[in-house]
């Protein structure tokens, strides 16, 4: 690990740290559409899934208000930036989702994530749609 932070990660951690402690709350900021985001979903499904079960990438239910690198049994296969960013106090929420989607390798340094999701509302659709999966039930 470098120890070396830059700037879209520095907002982040501050994006992070704004985060309210209930996740019906991080629904409320969201602004996407749930429905057109399942569709843009399918294109994650290669690697993430929502069943609580990992696949290539980590499993996304819960994914707002959870630390990043922090799902359990997935601590082997993060990546070292990710591990750091989440100690340094980066959690997922709609701001930082969509900082990370458009570009994961500029936001964090070393991530193993190759996919982008480039168009504005694509990212805002899928992001309702994670909302919706880390909602108490």
């Amino acid at each position: 690990m470098s120890g070396r932070v830059n700037l879209k990660f520095a907002t982040a951690i501050l994006a992070g740290a704004m985060v309210f402690a209930g996740t019906a709350a991080f629904a409320q900021d969201v602004t996407g559409n749930p429905e057109a985001g399942e569709k843009v979903f399918k294109k994650c499904k290669a690697c993430h899934d929502l069943d609580g079960k990992n696949k290539v990438g980590p499993h996304l239910d819960g994914v707002f208000g959870r630390t990043a690198g922090s799902v359990e049994d997935f601590q082997k296969k993060y990546s070292d930036g990710l591990k750091e960013a989440g100690a340094n106090g980066l959690v997922w929420n709609a701001e930082t989702l969509a900082q990370y989607l458009p570009s994961p390798k500029d936001m964090i340094d070393g991530s193993k994530m190759t996919f982008k999701l480039t168009k504005p509302d694509e990212i805002e659709n899928v992001i309702a749609y994670l909302a919706e999966h880390s909602e108490d039930d």
